[in-house]
C-alpha cells in the first residue's frame, strides 16, 4: 500500500493473485490449469528472478511470495486474493481476510515435538508444566495453545532447522509443520501432540470483494467448480 493506493489500483486495475513459493506452488499449478489461468512462460522458469507474472487474462497478474507473506499481501489489499495455508491464517488472524474455499492441497499437520526418549529433567510431567521454552515460527499460535493449558510458553523464534533446537538445548519443544514425520525421526525427535490439521485455502481481501465483487466472484467460482462439494468451506 502506497499512500492508500494498492498495487491493484496502480496497474490498470488488474487483479493480483498471491501464490506461495515452494511445494504448495507446485500443487497450485494443476488448479490454475483447470481454472484456465495460464501464467506467462517465465512463471515456470526456475531460474527467473521475476516475482510478478502476466497471465492469459489481461486483468489478472500473479505474484510469487513467501508462504507466510501471502496473508499479509492479501490482508493489506496489495493482492486481491491468494492461496494460503490454514496455519498462517491462524497465526495472524487477519480480520480483513475471507477464506471461502479449502483447496484440498498442502495437507499436513501442526504438531508439538520433543526429543525421543528424552531424559530432560526440566520437562517432567506435561500436566505439571507452568513454563516451557518452545522453538517455532508460530509465536502467536503457540502462546495461545499453551495458554489454554495454563502454561507460559517462552518463544524462541526460528524459521528453519527447527529440529536442532531441542538437540542443542535451545528449547525443550518445537512446534512445526509435519508431513511424513521423517525429518523429525532422522533428527531424534518425536511428535507428542497434534495441534491442528492444515490445508491450503483460497483467501480474499474483504474490501476487494466488495469493490470488485463481480470479477472476484467469477474467479472464485472457477476454483469452486473444480473442487469437490466437500471442499467448499
Amino acid at each position: 500500500m502506497i499512500a492508500g493506493i494498492s498495487i491493484t489500483d496502480m496497474n490498470n486495475n488488474s487483479l493480483i493473485l498471491a501464490l506461495p513459493k515452494g511445494r504448495i506452488l507446485k500443487a497450485c499449478i494443476p488448479l490454475l490449469e483447470k481454472a484456465n489461468i495460464i501464467p506467462e512462460p517465465a512463471f515456470f522458469d526456475a531460474d527467473s528472478r521475476l516475482l510478478r507474472f502476466k497471465t492469459n487474462d489481461p486483468e489478472l497478474d500473479i505474484i510469487r511470495v513467501r508462504s507466510f507473506d501471502v496473508a499479509t499481501f492479501v490482508a493489506f489489499g496489495t493482492a486481491s486474493f491468494g492461496v494460503c495455508g490454514s496455519d498462517v491464517l491462524m497465526e495472524f488472524d487477519y480480520p480483513d481476510i475471507y477464506a471461502p474455499l479449502d483447496l484440498n492441497i498442502g495437507h499436513c499437520r501442526l504438531s508439538v515435538a520433543q526429543l525421543a526418549n528424552t531424559k530432560d529433567k526440566n520437562l517432567g510431567d506435561p500436566a505439571r508444566w507452568s513454563q516451557i521454552r518452545v522453538a517455532t515460527k508460530y509465536p502467536n499460535l503457540t502462546r495461545r495453545f499453551f495458554a489454554k493449558k495454563g502454561v507460559q510458553a517462552d518463544i524462541v523464534n526460528l524459521h528453519g532447522a527447527m529440529e536442532l533446537a531441542p538437540v542443542l538445548k535451545l528449547s525443550h519443544l518445537i512446534i512445526d509443520l509435519v508431513d511424513t514425520g521423517s525429518t523429525l525421526k532422522a533428527n531424534g525427535l518425536q511428535e507428542v501432540e497434534t495441534i491442528v490439521d492444515v490445508s491450503s485455502r483460497l483467501i480474499i481481501n474483504r474490501t476487494a470483494l466488495k469493490t470488485q465483487s463481480v470479477r472476484i466472484n467469477a474467479l472464485t467460482e472457477r476454483f469452486r467448480q473444480i473442487l469437490s462439494p466437500q471442499s467448499a468451506a
